[in-house]
């Protein structure tokens, strides 16, 4: 069996923590050869490089950084041995690692994931908000526990993994409280020509919206694009035109943005997903979030 020098671990987790190797020889009181010499030495045993310099400076490689999440994980639970033995209380906290598309509502993100901050065992959650590609890259890499995403796993991309569904709701229509007032009557009939504001090409909701004006027969005026829900949730506030959002989000938009409701859309549904390279989920915190949006925050279809 081939064991894992944890001496070199250490070494390599002081690096990326102190953020070079002069600091780490300080944090260590050791020689500056001694720590590049057992760097190499752990690079030779894992066959990859862990470092790449940038600059003056080192960082860390793709790779280096699942090592760096593994080395977090490990001398964690080494510092929470010592609590245990000592009779102290454990403090520390389980992680969950979530990507969310760049193209979700924030809104929808933060409330699937409040559930995880309410569980009995302390949890810290760390995002990362990138396109669906990357993230997916990520969660291969096990860089990531859970992507929360408008949309399943894209065909083109090859990575194993599974769509877990969270749940599906109609859309709502919101304006500035003058913009509402001028087009609420006889929606949808009402919004042709009207000033609206759409999420990026390639969202889940521009294309459910763009299907629903031609089903319809509406074509309202594209005033903004935005990448950003909240964003373009702000332009919507100022009046510059109005703007679709979840309905399970709906009360907390219109509250957050002073905004008003222009109207229903009941004849489509969009979804949300958890995307994970597990088909049962384990994570605890991931569980909770699942099992709190279907019950609570979905109704799933």
């Amino acid at each position: 069996m081939e064991w894992l020098n944890y001496h070199h671990l250490l070494y390599f987790w002081t690096v990326a923590k102190e953020g070079s190797i002069a600091r780490a020889c300080e944090k260590l009181n050791l020689a500056q050869p001694t720590i590049s010499g057992q760097l190499k030495q752990l690079e030779e045993t894992l066959g990859e490089k862990l470092f790449a310099k940038k600059g003056r400076g080192l960082a860390m490689t793709e790779v280096g950084q699942v090592v760096y999440r593994y080395a977090e994980e490990i001398f964690g639970l080494g510092r929470e041995l010592q609590d245990v033995l000592k009779g102290q209380p454990l403090g520390r906290p389980l992680r969950l690692l979530v990507g969310i598309s760049d193209l979700m509502p924030k809104m929808i993100a933060s409330r699937i994931l409040q559930p995880a901050l309410s569980m009995a065992q302390p949890v810290q959650i760390v995002c990362d908000e990138d396109t669906p590609e990357r993230l997916m890259a990520q969660l291969a890499d096990h860089r990531l526990d859970v992507v929360l995403s408008d949309a399943p796993i894209p065909p083109m991309l090859r990575v194993k993994s599974f769509n877990h569904l969270l749940g599906s709701c109609t859309l709502t229509v919101l304006g500035s409280p003058d913009l509402a007032n001028k087009y609420r009557k006889n929606f949808p009939a009402s919004i042709n020509g009207a000033p609206f504001l759409l999420p990026m090409e390639g969202a889940s909701l521009r294309r459910t919206l763009e299907q629903w004006f031609d089903s319809v027969g509406v074509h309202p005026r594209l005033v903004g694009e935005f990448k950003d829900s909240a964003m373009m949730n702000t332009f919507g506030q100022e009046g510059a035109g109005l703007f679709a959002v979840p309905t399970v989000i709906e009360k907390e938009a219109r509250q957050h943005y002073h905004v008003s409701l222009v109207g229903a859309i009941d004849s489509v549904v969009e979804r949300t997903y958890a995307i994970s390279i597990e088909r049962k989920l384990k994570h605890p915190a991931v569980v909770a979030i699942l099992e709190a949006a279907r019950e609570n925050l979905f109704s799933v279809n």
